[in-house]
């Protein structure tokens, strides 16, 4: 991975000399995500950039699977070879100052053992947010069964924080979740298969707010309480694709090099507005708007700018 200081960069980068008619160019963090293509927009690796970019940082991608999809199901999917997911990745790891990287939709074991295999070989592995994207809002399947037990054994080991919702919460952790206070069992599970915290989506949970949980490894077995963020549940159709969002949003702001709690909080403040302000597209789930403080309708209601 290319690592360059600001001493190192040309004295005109971001100060335009006004002799010439050069550009101005600035500098700013860099974002990986590594996931499935959405032709609908709304979800995978198109979120993720949306996501990434809406929140200051500049997108990188590295393409595993191609989905067939819209608002309102999937129709197919077709992985791409590990070669090509391979060979993507040495070329971004190869030329740019990767802050934070996110993984979305690994579907088979081999994709999961490649992806896991190279990340384990990175010097100085900048923050991993791990979005173990299983099934699809429609109900159509992203990763296969048998690729479960690689995620466990593979990928999680590598996470600075894996983010499932309550259903990847139950297969990860084998655990039955009924409500918040069964959560700090399913989460010791999972902080047991090595990554250093866990964030449990709640938007599946019946409370009154759409709660999220961070939990870290506490005494013995236990699994520890430490951040509770919050944020209205709007009654809306506009969710397809809120799990990438928010994950790709945590991965922009920790390649800032905000601490993990503070960008948990900045992106769930973003992917709270991005659903308030969901687009009337499609269907089916419509997706969020990622760039809501673009329009016209937000200033209005908020009174100003973002």
């Amino acid at each position: 991975m290319s690592e360059r200081n600001a001493s190192q960069r040309p004295p005109h980068e971001g100060r335009p000399d006004p002799s010439t008619h050069e550009t101005t160019r600035h500098w700013i963090p860099q974002c990986l995500t590594i996931a499935g293509s959405d032709s609908g927009g709304g979800a995978g690796i198109q979120a993720d950039l949306k996501s990434i970019q809406a929140n200051g940082a500049f997108g990188l991608s590295v393409l595993t699977s191609i989905t067939a999809q819209n608002t309102k199901e999937v129709v197919t999917a077709e992985d791409l070879s590990v070669d090509i997911i391979r060979s993507q990745l040495r070329a971004v790891m190869d030329d740019f100052e990767i802050g934070a990287i996110k993984t979305g939709m690994l579907s088979s074991v081999d994709i999961v053992v490649a992806v896991s295999e190279f990340l384990a070989k990175v010097p100085k592995l900048p923050p991993l947010v791990v979005d173990p994207v299983m099934i699809s809002k429609s109900g159509y399947s992203l990763l296969r069964d048998e690729a479960v037990a690689a995620v466990k054994t593979r990928l999680l080991p590598l996470a600075t924080v894996v983010t499932p919702n309550r259903h990847e919460a139950e297969l990860l952790s084998s655990t039955s979740i009924s409500g918040p206070e069964t959560l700090s069992e399913a989460a010791a599970r999972i902080l047991e298969l090595g990554p250093t915290s866990v964030l449990i989506k709640g938007g599946h949970l019946d409370e009154a707010d759409a709660a999220d949980y961070l939990f870290r490894s506490g005494s013995g077995s236990a699994a520890q309480l430490v951040g509770r963020f919050t944020s209205p549940r709007w009654e809306t159709r506009a969710t397809h694709g809120t799990g990438c969002t928010f994950s790709a949003a945590i991965c922009a702001h920790l390649a800032f090099g905000l601490d993990l709690d503070a960008a948990i909080r900045k992106a769930k403040e973003y992917v709270s507005n991005a659903i308030r302000y969901g687009l009337e597209i499609g269907h089916g789930h419509g997706p969020t708007d990622h760039f809501y403080y673009l329009r016209p309708w937000y200033r209005e209601t908020e009174g100003g700018d973002r």
